[in-house]
């Protein structure tokens, strides 16, 4: 078995924004050399999330703005009194850091409309995503 690494960076402009990353990571899995196991999309920071869903941009849209309804902003929350971004670890909570993709000769293992999306959750940020290649 091989394990490769490689890292996607993405700079955000918004406090809450969702970036269609799956070119990158893809560009990772190529430049790996590997073609068939698995490979893991990780974000190390605790107010981002790392998801996969259909890249359809009312769908992202809806999506953004229930993250926003569901844990909104500024109703104090105990950790605001640090650094006022308890509502970016909540949504970060419960989205998660990181996704797991099959794949098969060099290609991930997506659905027909699926893509890997970065979820800034407390931007405007340069962030580094850990993309882990195994297989054979």
């Amino acid at each position: 078995m091989v394990l490769k690494r490689g890292t996607v960076e993405v700079n955000t402009s918004q406090r809450v924004e969702i970036q269609d990353i799956t070119p990158e990571v893809d560009a990772v899995l190529k430049t790996s050399g590997v073609k068939d196991g698995l490979l893991n999309i990780y974000s190390r920071h605790s107010t981002s999330a790392v998801v996969i869903n259909e890249n359809e941009t009312g769908l992202v849209n809806d999506f953004q703005l229930a993250l926003q309804k569901l844990v909104p902003e500024g109703v104090g929350y105990q950790h605001d009194g640090i650094d006022n971004n308890a509502d970016s670890h909540i949504r970060g909570f419960l989205l998660g850091g990181s996704q797991t993709i099959p794949f098969e000769n060099g290609r991930m293992m997506l659905g027909t409309w699926q893509s890997i999306f970065f979820v800034e959750l407390d931007g405007p940020r340069q962030r580094k995503l850990t993309v882990t290649v195994m297989g054979d």
